[in-house]
Parts: C-alpha cells; sequence; structure tokens
C-alpha cells in the first residue's frame, strides 16, 4: 500500500511545474505555476523555443506552458485521450504516447495541429508509456501491456514487438549516437533494441525483481535506471557489461524517474 500511496501523492504533487533560475551567484529562485486543475499533468518536455509541455493525462491534453508570461495553451487529443509521456521532436513539435487513443501522437508547435497514428488493430489497449528518438528520427515507443514498437512518421510505417517476459515496458531513453535503451516495471530488466530487427536481449540488475521504471542515458552511453521497488538508482556501462547501485535515502524509498542533464549530473 505505501508504494501506491507514495505514487499517487508524487502524481497529485504534479499539479504545478517549477522552473529552477540560477543566478550569477549560488543563490537559486523557485517559481510555481499553476496548472488547470483537472489536467493531473504526467510528464514535462522543455522545448528549444523557451516553453515547456505537459501530459494532461486525465484532461485529455497536451499543454503548453511559456515560463516568461505564464501562459498555458491546452491542445485537446481527442475523445477518450490519456497521454502519458511526452518529448519534443525534431522541428520542435510535441511528441506523446497516448494510453487512451492507443496512438503516437504530434503536436505542431505552433499550430497546435494534432496529428495521430494508431497502434495496429491487432494490438489494442497497449498501455502506452514513453516515447524516445533514434538516430534516423524514428520514434519507439514502449508499452505496460508488454509491447514495445518504431514508427517511421514520414510514411507511417510501424512495427511492433512482444517484450521479453511479457507485461511492463516502462521508461525509454536515446543516447547521444541515436542508440535506443528500454526498461521493464513488472519484468525488472535493461534492454537495448536493434534498431533495424527490434531484437532485444534482458539485462538483469544487480537486485532480483527491483522494478526498473525509468531509463536515462548519459554522455558515454552509461544507462542510468531507477529502481521503484527496490529504491535503488543503477548504471549499467555497456562497454564493461558492469552495474553500480546506490541504495536512496529516506525510510522505504522509491524510486520513479531518473533524468541526466549536459553536464552528466544525475
Amino acid at each position: 500500500m505505501h508504494r501506491h500511496r507514495t505514487m499517487r501523492t508524487a502524481l497529485a504533487a504534479g499539479l504545478f511545474l517549477a522552473t529552477f533560475l540560477a543566478s550569477p551567484a549560488t543563490s537559486q529562485q523557485v517559481q510555481y505555476y499553476d496548472l488547470p486543475k483537472g489536467d493531473h499533468p504526467h510528464d514535462v518536455a522543455p522545448a528549444p523555443d523557451g516553453t515547456v509541455w505537459y501530459t494532461g493525462q486525465h484532461a485529455g491534453v497536451l499543454g503548453q506552458l511559456d515560463p516568461k508570461t505564464g501562459e498555458i495553451k491546452r491542445v485537446p487529443l481527442g475523445d477518450g485521450s490519456a497521454p502519458h509521456g511526452v518529448i519534443v521532436g525534431p522541428g520542435g513539435a510535441a511528441w506523446a504516447t497516448d494510453s487512451g487513443l492507443n496512438a503516437i501522437v504530434r503536436v505542431d508547435p505552433k499550430t497546435h495541429e494534432v496529428k495521430r497514428w494508431p497502434l495496429p488493430k491487432d494490438r489494442p489497449g497497449a498501455n502506452l508509456n514513453t516515447p524516445a528518438f533514434d538516430a534516423k528520427g524514428r520514434i519507439w515507443f514502449t508499452g505496460q501491456k508488454g509491447i514495445y514498437g518504431r514508427l517511421e512518421p514520414e510514411s507511417g510505417k510501424m512495427k511492433v514487438w512482444d517484450a521479453p517476459r511479457g507485461y511492463g515496458p516502462y521508461g525509454i531513453a536515446a543516447t547521444p549516437d541515436g542508440d535506443i535503451w528500454f526498461v521493464s516495471l513488472a519484468g525488472s530488466y535493461l534492454a537495448k533494441p536493434d534498431l533495424e530487427t527490434g531484437k532485444v536481449v534482458p539485462i538483469d540488475p544487480p537486485t532480483k525483481d527491483s522494478g526498473t521504471r525509468r531509463v536515462w542515458s548519459d554522455s558515454k552511453g552509461r544507462q542510468w535506471v531507477s529502481e521503484w521497488n527496490a529504491g535503488t538508482l543503477s548504471v549499467y556501462d555497456p562497454l564493461k557489461k558492469t552495474w553500480q547501485t546506490w541504495p536512496l535515502p529516506g525510510e522505504d524509498p522509491s524510486a520513479y524517474a531518473v533524468f541526466v542533464d549536459d553536464k552528466d549530473d544525475v
């Protein structure tokens, strides 16, 4: 029960976005932006133009915040929409994995035109999670029902594969070289799909059933993984094929997400 309460608390706390502004000195300023009630923001992504996109999971919208003015523009994605992950792709467009529509969605940053790529009819209710772009501009995605896939936006061609160990694919990320890695929450593994064949071989972390939830690459291509069940943060070095793990502080912690900045700070 504790872990479920923690997750609900974390999501409820997402009713605002915060921007951290570093001054020339060492002090920092924190600014909060109230979002429309009921949006239930899940993921966020900064865009090159300075705006920030978020998924309004309960309202079926993508929101675009201008931190300079505080203005929020909400883009309805369609009846039944429930977007989960969002990233900013080529040209500054926002791309979302929409579990309600069972589709990949693109929103134009200026016109807010919405384009959808539904999953094949034999892949209903995939519970889409998060997306990432590879080096060739193809968008990869995960679905907790036990799938991962790849979409070629220009042609519309989509391939979907069954994930190892079934249910669980969750976080996904690209390396600086454009390779793709994803993790499975229920399956507790890290995997790197072949960009052409889609083939993957699970890589197990040191802790059994650790609940690998999200993943992010550093500049060297090492994969940083947040482990929900174990309450730990791990890093996998593909060259050395080694793991290193750190426990989170506090009583019964649950590691949800991880991000590595441009200075390789985690």
